[in-house]
């Protein structure tokens, strides 16, 4: 099973719009990847995603979505990293728990994850890339 980290911006685009970060939800759904999370990304999911869809997304169920991401995910105790990795402090939580399951892939869009690229061996990559590499994966 291929396992991947959503940062919360690609979680926010993939319950309010339909597009890549949409269509990498799906492929969780259809059991083609498993999500993986930690409760400090849980927290931080659970606080941003409803804010910022009720301002962006109104329509979006921002709570039903959540609900089903806790869930079906695939729970994880973060590894330490030692030396700070990311520009962002808050970003570290996502490559903590990508490392604790050996994930294949962090999707995000946030330009100072993308600009690790592959630490610890996991590639970080925007949704169309994720879903890209996905089809040359079957």
């Amino acid at each position: 099973m291929i396992l991947v980290v959503f940062d919360t911006s690609v979680l926010i685009s993939a319950i309010g719009w339909r597009g890549p970060a949409h269509q990498c939800l799906a492929l969780v759904a259809r059991r083609q990847c498993r999500l993986v999370v930690s409760e400090e990304i849980a927290a931080e999911y659970e606080s941003r995603v409803p804010e910022v869809l009720a301002q962006e997304a109104p329509l979006a169920n921002a709570f039903g979505a959540l609900a089903w991401v806790r869930a079906k995910a695939l729970w994880a105790e973060p590894s330490p990293l030692g030396q700070q990795r990311s520009r962002d402090l808050k970003d570290e939580r996502f490559i903590a728990a990508a490392l604790a399951v050996g994930a294949h892939a962090i999707v995000s869009y946030d330009r100072d994850l993308l600009a690790l690229e592959k630490p610890f061996g996991i590639p970080i990559m925007r949704p169309g890339a994720f879903l890209l590499w996905m089809e040359g994966r079957r």
